[in-house]
């Protein structure tokens, strides 16, 4: 599950709880209401925080739970692809203080952000699809795409299935900045979306010229709704 803060005009959106935060249709759902509330009590100028409790932002899709049925599969993806549309569409800044692993999807959920910053030590970045003998969707590519750069390092991302560590995450241009704790990660996201909020952005501005750049992604999210692959 996730709680909701508010902090003047910052969200701070938390997944909670030790585990791994897993991506299945309760937390999935969780998250979607929490950016709904985001979206009706925003104000002209204000950024959401997204972060996690524990060890793990988020190890990916809960396959445990998916791979059982196709039908679970098709679901997981469609409600997956929501959350990223929703944040693509949601009219402030958002932040990633990725304080744990992010694998997989979790990655994905991190790079759906403007910004990422992550924590040192005991986390990685690992797009584990290769190692778990599965596709990387059309969708997923799409953002990594418009997320990661550098040709080489998109290619150690999934075609290598590099576990990245934040210090190399900076020098590969896939985050913007590494903290010593989880608790210097969330104050330096705090910090940056103060700064962020001073700018005085109007939000629907904000979106609308995110979507203009994310529209590959956008696209292919639409295309996705035909079908889905993990």
């Amino acid at each position: 599950m996730c709680s909701l803060e508010k902090k003047g005009n910052i969200f701070v959106l938390t997944l909670t709880g030790s585990g791994e935060h897993r991506l299945n249709p309760t937390l999935v759902d969780s998250i979607r209401s929490a950016l709904r509330q985001i979206r009706a009590q925003s104000s002209s100028s204000s950024v959401l925080i997204t972060t996690a409790q524990g060890k793990f932002f988020s190890n990916g899709y809960d396959l445990k739970w998916a791979q059982s049925s196709h039908s679970r599969l098709h679901l997981m993806d469609a409600k997956f692809r929501s959350i990223v549309a929703d944040l693509i569409s949601l009219p402030m800044p958002t932040i990633a203080a990725v304080t744990g692993h992010a694998s997989g999807a979790g990655f994905i959920l991190a790079l759906s952000h403007d910004y990422v910053l992550m924590k040192r030590h005991r986390g990685f970045l690992y797009m584990s699809e290769l190692d778990n003998q599965l596709v990387i969707s059309a969708w997923f590519m799409a953002l990594i795409k418009c997320k990661i750069g550098a040709p080489t390092s998109r290619r150690d991302v999934v075609l290598r299935a590099d576990k990245v560590t934040a210090d190399e995450a900076v020098k590969r241009g896939i985050i913007d900045s590494a903290y010593d704790s989880a608790e210097q990660t969330v104050e330096a996201a705090v910090g940056l979306g103060k700064k962020l909020v001073g700018r005085k952005w109007k939000g629907d501005v904000y979106a609308q010229i995110r979507m203009e750049v994310l529209s590959d992604v956008l696209d292919e999210i639409h295309i996705g709704n035909t079908g889905s692959k993990l």
